[in-house]
């Protein structure tokens, strides 16, 4: 076995060289040579704990959008510290049942360290750019210091560790927790969990009723005082547990290269931040955002399930929140990936292309044509939803009518930000139609010669004839099936049909406050899913103050998400400090309706976990720095009077253009704009006074307007607008407005 030294593994000092990218003539001009400023932003943007954490609410936390790991101690266990092991693809397999029961996610088990001694003290660091927690631990016999990830490339969690004399006998153990569903609501009486799992030496294995099951395995090897683990876990369905897997995994880890299989993770997540970059004065702000995209590429992959509730990290106590839920929460967490330029993260778009063909079980069979799809919460990661069907309007209302429709914006945006036309072809647009054709059977004419819809549910307040929520997906879904077909040069038969809905589909019902729920159901009480203001946002069909000012009157029932949308709508209304005032409400740790960001960016409400709402806030942040809706590139609409200075690099917008800019001394300095599709650019640059457009080598471009310019790009080509005389600058960390601790338990 090489062993892993404590220069390659617990130190990491300069295990990896900095990815760095080669200047490139008059436009890429940097300040500074070989300045790293992604290192100084990460550096800065590490979570700490200096305090010992209890659970999944304050501990550090690991990923690879597979396994996921975090780290406590349970209170009472004075010299224990636990590893809680999760893994997103192990669910049950018991169709019988709806997703959250019968394909529920199933809790695993946890790894413990047990000490000599009682932990008196910790002093942990969670460095992002290597996704590493390092730190020591002091107990009353002594001390280890340690180093923990969970292999990129692997899913394997290595902990290196050195114990001091009296922490010699430190050892490793492993708990597995009862395989069953932790959900309690609407449970069968006939449910019964798994069988007990089989325990050996160095794993346990956990059958399914189902069939096939998941085994954790684990090893510890030592060098001298070095010791390092490895612990894994393998799933199989419907033939295999996975053990030869699992220990397999654990042994080509630690018999091999294990310095190698570091650096490859090293370098993969180096490389990953480097993709863009945000820099912002106030500075807690900015540690959260990058800390999100951290939570984001540890919970998920193109090729990884879509997040759950918990991403991969599943609560000790779980709850009920045990699979994927389609109504809000995966809505809202995955635009982020877009205007953040990572597409590697898309699982939704992987997901629907694979799975599609089970989106026609989540039609009642009582409706299945062979020509709708639907989409249930909670589902499974195969978009199965067990016997739980999507309501009929005008019979069974629920909140599930405009899931699909609303996960196909979801792959919309990230076509727009690619504009890759094999998405549109492949599965935007058949999807799509089979979502707008559930829809249509069920529109009726009234007597008023409009198209209305039968009563549904406008998600978690009311039902409503012509719900405002379903309405507006309608239009956006038949206007993009209609651009879309156009763009790809499909003569549907429905064409015609999508139009005379265009025309004569209800507006939105109103009242002296603005755009009600729904016909005869107005917004009355506090509600924080704000589904009937979605054609604001995320559709952004209009802008409506009214009915925005009706719905952020009642804030008593608000959760996470809901001061997110409240910051970008404002973005969009052009407001930026009240955009900036919901924002930092809500990541200043506000409790309202006994829901709160908690001290590791997760989020709770009540005893419920979860992580949508935080992803959605750092979405928000990115729309004060760029929009792009409308076939406008925004750049810096909604930056507060207080961000004097902002840099951002290689921010991905609609129309697939690549973003840099700069601004200082409280103007925008300058923008500069790649193009990776040829697409036409409208640029509302914000250039105060004049300015110049130029190329990548200093050549005067050619341009139509003022605030807003039409600038003539190839596919590869770059615009550079300054204000005159000035050239663009290299990206910066910039200063700060303030001072603010760091984030975990400091």
């Amino acid at each position: 076995m090489t062993g892993i030294t404590r220069r390659a593994f617990v130190a990491g000092a300069g295990a990896c060289a900095v990815v760095t990218t080669s200047p490139a003539a008059w436009a890429h001009a940097t300040a500074g040579g070989t300045y790293d400023v992604h290192g100084d932003v990460l550096r800065d943007a590490a979570m700490v704990w200096k305090r010992l954490p209890s659970g999944w609410q304050n501990g550090p936390f690991l990923g690879n959008g597979f396994l996921g790991v975090y780290l406590y101690n349970k209170g009472g266990e004075g010299n224990v510290l636990r590893f809680m092991l999760n893994h997103s693809l192990v669910q049950d397999q018991r169709g019988q049942w709806e997703a959250a029961i019968g394909y529920s996610r199933l809790p695993i088990g946890y790894l413990t360290l047990t000490f000599a001694g009682a932990i008196t003290a910790v002093d942990w660091r969670l460095d992002l750019e290597r996704a590493e927690l390092t730190g020591t631990v002091t107990t009353t016999q002594g001390g280890v210091r340690f180093s923990a990830l969970v292999l990129n490339h692997r899913s394997v969690l290595l902990v290196s560790m050195t114990p001091t004399p009296g922490e010699e006998a430190v050892a490793w153990g492993f708990t597995p927790l009862p395989s069953h569903t932790t959900r309690t609501i609407r449970r069968p009486p006939d449910y019964t969990g798994n069988p007990e799992p089989t325990v050996a030496d160095g794993h346990v294995e956990q059958p399914m009723h189902a069939g096939g099951g998941y085994t954790t395995a684990w090893r510890e090897v030592r060098n001298g005082s070095e010791r390092v683990l490895a612990a894994t876990i393998a799933y199989g369905y419907p033939d295999s547990t996975g053990v030869e897997e699992a220990m397999r995994a654990v042994r080509q880890v630690l018999d091999g290269n294990p310095e190698a299989q570091v650096l490859v993770h090293r370098l993969w997540w180096q490389r990953f931040y480097r993709r863009s970059l945000v820099s912002v004065p106030d500075k807690l702000l900015q540690r959260f955002y990058w800390i999100q995209l951290y939570k984001m590429a540890s919970a998920t992959r193109d090729g990884a399930p879509v997040v759950t509730e918990w991403g991969p990290w599943f609560p000790e106590v779980g709850n009920s929140w045990t699979n994927i839920w389609w109504n809000l929460n995966v809505q809202v967490a995955y635009p982020l990936i877009n205007g953040s330029n990572h597409p590697e993260l898309d699982a939704v778009t992987t997901t629907f292309r694979k799975y599609h063909e089970n989106l026609e079980l989540n039609v009642n069979p009582a409706y299945r044509d062979g020509k709708s799809y639907a989409l249930c919460h909670p589902g499974d990661r195969m978009l199965r939803p067990g016997p739980r069907y999507v309501g009929v309007p005008g019979v069974s209302p629920n909140d599930h009518t405009g899931n699909l429709t609303w996960g196909m914006h979801n792959v919309w945006l990230a076509y727009r930000h690619n504009m890759d036309d094999r998405v549109l072809r492949e599965v935007l647009f058949p999807i799509l139609t089979g979502a707008i054709t559930y829809y249509e059977r069920f529109l009726v004419e009234g007597a008023d010669g409009r198209l209305h819809l039968p009563e549904t549910r406008s998600p978690e307040y009311a039902n409503a004839s012509d719900a405002t929520y379903d309405l507006s997906l309608i239009r956006w879904g038949c206007r993009t099936l209609l651009d879309s077909a156009e763009r790809l040069r499909i003569d549907d038969p429905l064409k015609p049909r999508w139009r005379e809905i265009l025309a004569r589909l209800v507006p939105y019902h109103r009242n002296e406050q603005g755009v009600m729920i729904g016909a005869n159901v107005p917004l009355a009480d506090s509600h924080r899913h704000y589904s009937h203001l979605l054609w604001i946002y995320p559709l952004q069909e209009s802008l409506d103050r009214r009915s925005f000012d009706q719905w952020t009157s009642m804030r008593e029932r608000w959760h996470g998400y809901s001061f997110a949308a409240a910051s970008s709508m404002e973005t969009l209304f052009g407001n930026p400090e009240e955009a900036l005032s919901y924002l930092r409400f809500f990541i200043d740790g506000n409790v309202v309706d006994n829901c709160a960001i908690t001290p590791n960016t997760m989020y709770r409400e009540g005893s419920n976990f979860a992580i949508e709402s935080p992803l959605a806030a750092a979405q928000s942040m990115l729309d004060m720095l760029t929009q792009s809706h409308g076939g406008v590139v925004k750049i810096f609409p909604a930056v507060s009077a207080t961000w004097a200075d902002v840099s951002v690099e290689r921010l991905r917008t609609q129309g697939a253009f690549v973003v840099d800019a700069s601004r200082s001394a409280g103007r925008t300095d300058w923008v500069r704009v790649r193009s990776e599709a040829g697409e036409p650019l409208r640029l509302r640059h914000g250039i105060e006074g004049p300015f110049e457009v130029r190329d990548e080598q200093g050549k005067l471009l050619p341009y139509r307007g003022t605030d807003t310019i039409e600038i003539p790009l190839r596919r590869g080509e770059t615009a550079v607008v300054t204000r005159r005389g000035q050239r663009p600058s290299g990206p910066r960390d910039v200063p700060a407005n303030g001072t603010a601790p760091a984030w975990g338990l400091p």
